[in-house]
């Protein structure tokens, strides 16, 4: 259908976009949820946030079923490093998911304060959690990971948990939580009524300054102090998937020759930098969805912007940058990625169209008012 060279670079953009829906959607209920201690001042505020992520929480996360799978089977070698590299961080991420639905359903099944105060912060650990995890492992993929490739291609790596908490990582993880925060609390101005909604507002006025200012310092930091990876020898782009088949190094100011070299690509962090300015813009004007509409963007800017900028590089070896795996020689057989495409283009559509569904039937605010008509049913 499309020759291999196509291929590799669909499954690239296939990916992102999968990446970036988890992140949107799944951004808004854990944002929702890291809030719950925030802006949940009584057991009403609570229930009320609550229910107003209750019926897209589970089909949110689909998407990032969707990429796990789409990662392990277009790129199973970034699979099998990645998740045997970040071992310890990935099942602290699935532990700390556990709390969620555990929290979301029973929570509200006895009317005591201790009982639900406890799920509370089980839905606030599995929601906060994550984002930092997820975040950690973006920022130790620019630094570069520390693995090894033998010659039979078996990776093997040589670090630890504790060394991926670095500095760098350790703020990008604390960006990508305000980040899902931002996300969530623009989702309840849009959602919810009374004082939620207004405590919603307010922790975006707040929130949304601080995203921008650590974009920046991430963005500076990233091309000054943090060395990217560089091709350095030919790769044909049709030939076999064998990232020893290539040499690579570590240079100063690598990650920012994208943009030299494709000038349109200033797009990315010029949407990450500008939407969530927006966002807060339409916040203060109390335009909630328009606020929603931009923390969405914004979203796909900065996703955009780490993908673009690390390009062809997807797991650079901070220990044998040749050893790199790229969008190139980290991939499926064209047989397979030919397969997955044709599954993509039918099933895709389809999710993005009962997602859509979903989301128009289920439209409108939430207040004191649903929750006493509903009360036996909702969360």
């Amino acid at each position: 259908m499309f020759d291999y060279e196509t291929l590799k670079v669909i499954w690239w953009g296939l990916i992102s976009v999968l990446l970036i829906g988890f992140v949107i959607t799944d951004g808004f209920d854990m944002g929702v949820g890291a809030l719950l201690p925030v802006i949940g001042k009584t057991d009403q505020d609570r229930r009320i946030m609550i229910n107003s992520i209750a019926p897209h929480w589970e089909g949110n996360q689909v998407w990032l079923v969707l990429a796990a799978g789409a990662i392990f089977a277009a790129w199973p070698a970034v699979y099998a490093t990645a998740f045997s590299g970040f071992y310890v961080a990935m099942m602290l991420t699935l532990f700390a998911l556990f709390f969620r639905p555990v929290g979301f359903d029973y929570r509200s099944k006895i009317a005591d304060t201790r009982w639900r105060s406890s799920f509370d912060w089980g839905i606030f650990i599995g929601s906060a959690v994550p984002p930092i995890m997820f975040g950690v492992a973006f920022g130790n993929l620019l630094q570069g990971v520390p693995f090894t490739l033998d010659e039979f291609l078996r990776s093997t790596y040589h670090g630890s948990f504790f060394g991926l908490l670095n500095p760098f990582a350790l703020l990008v993880g604390v960006f990508t939580l305000l980040l899902f925060v931002l996300q969530g609390s623009t989702w309840l101005q849009m959602k919810t009524e009374g004082e939620v909604r207004e405590r919603a507002r307010m922790v975006s006025l707040i929130v949304a300054p601080i995203v921008i200012g650590l974009f920046a310092i991430l963005g500076v930091w990233l091309a000054k102090g943090i060395d990217g990876y560089v091709l350095t020898s030919v790769i044909d782009n049709n030939g076999p998937a064998n990232p020893l088949f290539k040499t690579a190094v570590s240079q100063s100011g690598a990650w920012l020759a994208n943009y030299d070299k494709y000038p349109l690509a200033m797009i990315a962090p010029f949407v990450g930098l500008l939407f969530p300015l927006l966002a807060w813009l339409a916040s203060k004007k109390d335009y909630s969805g328009t606020a929603f509409t931009c923390t969405s963007i914004g979203i796909i800017g900065v996703l955009l912007t780490c993908g673009l900028s690390m390009f062809p590089f997807i797991m650079p070896s901070s220990l044998d940058p040749s050893a790199s795996l790229t969008v190139w020689d980290a991939v499926s057989s064209e047989f397979t990625l030919n397969i997955m495409t044709i599954a993509a283009v039918i099933f895709i559509p389809l999710i993005l169209l009962y997602t859509g569904f979903a989301y128009l039937k289920m439209f409108g605010r939430i207040g004191i008012a649903h929750m006493k008509k509903y009360k036996h049913s909702a969360y």
